[in-house]
């Protein structure tokens, strides 16, 4: 009967740590860019360590027909940035390498991070 118990309690220690998720990559830096809040003040908005990979639609630029678009981006993280003139990463769009960043005439809604350096050492 003690096996029993012993097994059951082994197995689902197993099943409970493969149910466990790995930790995502991530940009590290901060990522910075400006908006009108409600009141029209110019604010700063900014992901810190934002997630690679994943399409990050700005929140205080995220309705089209309600906010108007964020705008002045900065990537001073180690990945680069693909900025979208759209939610969801959808729209227009254009690449801000590490360090690099876009003017007040860049008009953003989301961004999506991803490391080029895999890309790149396979023209070699």
């Amino acid at each position: 009967m003690r096996i029993r118990h012993t097994l059951g309690a082994a197995a689902g220690a197993a099943l409970l740590v493969m149910a466990l998720p790995t930790s995502a990559s991530a940009a590290e830096g901060t990522f910075t860019y400006e908006y009108r809040s409600e009141s029209r003040a110019l604010q700063t908005g900014k992901l810190v360590d934002p997630p690679s990979e994943q399409c990050i639609t700005l929140d205080e630029a995220d309705d089209p027909k309600e906010v108007p678009p964020a705008h002045s981006p900065v990537n001073d993280t180690d990945e680069t940035a693909t900025v979208f003139t759209d939610p969801g990463c959808e729209g227009e769009s254009l690449d801000l390498e590490p360090g690099e960043e876009g003017t007040k005439k860049l008009q953003i809604r989301s961004v999506v991070f991803h490391d080029d350096s895999d890309e790149d050492s396979d023209e070699d």
